[in-house]
């Protein structure tokens, strides 16, 4: 809502377009995704960004050929993000009819598997203002002794200990210089926040860079194209992922969506040992089993179990 009030008065600001795309994403909501993802490419063809978010919605609603172009596209653009890689590999895998079985029987019989693919791949989002660019790592319930940031001149490197005993690593090769020792970060229950000084006011046209120097260009303070002030966009930001999560709760879902929705609060609302039995058993059994019961699956390795009329192959 609030971005979508933002478009209303900054109708031709292709990065409110590309962070509203990220939060249909997060609902799901794919083929909105891919329509402000390609209103933000229109906008600014060169955001490699919106290209992610425009081949993530059509993958989700198996538009395959159009998902791996848009991935060719956006690695074209940016060569040093893995996720462009990944994701072109999982396309040309569909459209060869080669994708690995336990895909499949992920997909058949695990619907909350975008879940898993948002856990490991789609953790980071950011946004700027004036006097800092502000990096968001949506992980929750981490502990503030489980998270370390470093800052260097065009670096920083974050590393989260997630509850499941997992590590997440993000390294990040920042497109502009900025002031370390005025960098910070702040752990909350729904994510990490880390807020990096600029050393002047200049717009960043992207938030990694390969070690050129791109023209800098001045942050003007004018209505098309001026972020929010730091307390503002930070606020409606908190505020947006309150709404997401409030219209999750209340969205009234049948059939798969109700099960996926089912499995993703009892993964969030669940104990520690309650998550680790489910990451256990989900990836040991190749997507066929999953299981809350920590005190049976941590004793034990979990065996592949697929459906009676299925055969789970692994080439």
């Amino acid at each position: 809502q609030e971005l979508t009030t933002a478009l209303e008065k900054n109708p031709d600001d292709a990065e409110y377009y590309c962070q509203r795309a990220y939060a249909h994403i997060l609902l799901q909501k794919y083929a909105d995704a891919v329509a402000d993802a390609k209103k933000s490419l229109e906008l600014n063809p060169s955001n490699a960004v919106a290209l992610l978010r425009k081949g993530l919605g059509e993958y989700h609603i198996k538009n395959y050929a159009s998902a791996l172009e848009s991935f060719r596209e956006g690695q074209r653009l940016d060569n040093v993000d893995d996720t462009f890689t990944i994701w072109i590999k999982r396309c040309e895998e569909t459209l060869n009819g080669k994708r690995n079985h336990i895909y499949l029987i992920r997909d058949l019989i695990c619907p909350f598997f975008p879940l898993f693919l948002f856990f490991f791949f789609f953790r980071y989002d950011w946004y700027q203002t004036e006097s800092q660019v502000i990096v968001t790592i949506m992980i929750k319930n981490a502990q503030k002794d489980d998270v370390s940031v470093q800052f260097s001149e065009k670096e920083m490197n974050a590393s989260v200990r997630l509850p499941s005993g997992e590590d997440y690593n993000l390294k990040l090769v920042l497109l502009h210089s900025i002031v370390p020792e005025q960098s910070t970060f702040k752990v909350l229950s729904t994510k990490v926040e880390i807020k990096m000084k600029k050393p002047e006011a200049v717009r960043w046209e992207k938030l990694e860079g390969q070690g050129d120097s791109p023209k800098l260009k001045q942050f003007t303070p004018d209505t098309q194209h001026l972020y929010p002030s730091s307390s503002h966009y930070t606020r409606n930001w908190d505020k947006l992922v309150v709404e997401i999560k409030e219209e999750e709760k209340n969205e009234k879902l049948e059939g798969d969506a109700a099960l996926n929705k089912l499995f993703q609060q009892i993964y969030s609302d669940g104990t520690d040992e309650v998550k680790r039995a489910m990451n256990k058993s989900f990836m040991e059994s190749g997507g066929t089993v999953l299981s809350t019961n920590w005190s049976d699956v941590g004793k034990r390795k979990v065996e592949v179990n697929p459906p009676d009329d299925m055969e789970w192959k692994k080439f």
